[in-house]
């Protein structure tokens, strides 16, 4: 089920933005300045999937070419329909992909941890960004200049491959997803789907794993009702397979949330 999530108040210019959200009115302020040289990246991303079969000596050339971005807690990365002007790789943090329909309403396509490309289905610098990222949690990310991205990518093939394999990936889960939501019951699609998020945002703690994701939001991402997420959510804490909170959820016994996908 989708909710309202206006961007007609959107401004290019101005310091920061106010967006109506689903749960309120989150103020957006304008991307914090960065922390620090970029230089120091260079060996904690080695491991990411962007910089696979990349030598250490390009690999520091393609990180110093970006900035460090800071971004709060609901802040909007950049703006469904707005011209490509970034390609941004989340460092911490995660963010969620919303894309808006006509009437207002929105969906939320899929979630971006660390390592992963946001808004990478518009990586030319002709494209337009095809949904609107939302920092889910304090994030950081390094960025480049759409230009300046391209350029690298003639200049190191393999970075080239690595942005076309991560594509790949996504459009191969979200085929998943719609195969799921096409033919599954939703017991087993949102089983699956937090099977998903623990892996790509959870919160290793004390044996549980903490998704700071509301049930708003779980339904978007499994198309379906919040009133089903929701029944089904506080079942599973009855019987003890996860713990719901207000803006949240952990989960504390992953081997009896496995057997609900079948």
């Amino acid at each position: 089920m989708a909710s309202n999530f206006n961007f007609e108040s959107k401004m290019r210019s101005v310091p920061e933005r106010v967006i109506p959200g689903p749960n309120g009115t989150p103020r957006v302020g304008p991307i914090s300045a960065p922390r620090g040289g970029p230089s120091s990246w260079g060996t904690k991303v080695q491991h990411f999937a962007l910089f696979a079969d990349i030598s250490p000596q390009d690999r520091s050339l393609i990180v110093d070419a970006a900035r460090e971005r800071l971004f709060s807690r609901g802040q909007i990365i950049h703006i469904e329909g707005d011209d490509v002007r970034q390609v941004v790789l989340l460092t911490s943090g995660s963010a969620k992909m919303v894309q808006c329909c006509q009437n207002g309403s929105a969906v939320i396509l899929r979630l971006c941890g660390p390592g992963e490309l946001v808004g990478t289905l518009g990586v030319s610098v002709q494209a337009r960004y095809r949904s609107t990222p939302q920092a889910l949690a304090s994030s950081s990310a390094l960025v480049w200049d759409s230009n300046v991205f391209e350029s690298l990518s003639k200049r190191f093939p393999s970075l080239r491959l690595n942005v076309a394999y991560i594509l790949y990936k996504q459009l191969e889960d979200m085929e998943n997803r719609f195969r799921e939501i096409s033919t599954e019951r939703v017991a087993p699609r949102l089983s699956r789907q937090i099977f998903r998020l623990v892996e790509q945002v959870g919160i290793r703690s004390n044996g549980s794993v903490e998704i700071k994701l509301t049930r708003e939001e779980l339904a978007q991402l499994i198309g379906t009702s919040l009133f089903t997420v929701s029944r089904l959510l506080s079942k599973w804490d009855r019987q003890g397979i996860v713990t719901t909170r207000r803006e949240g959820f952990s989960v504390e016994n992953l081997e009896a949330l496995s057997k609900l996908i079948d």
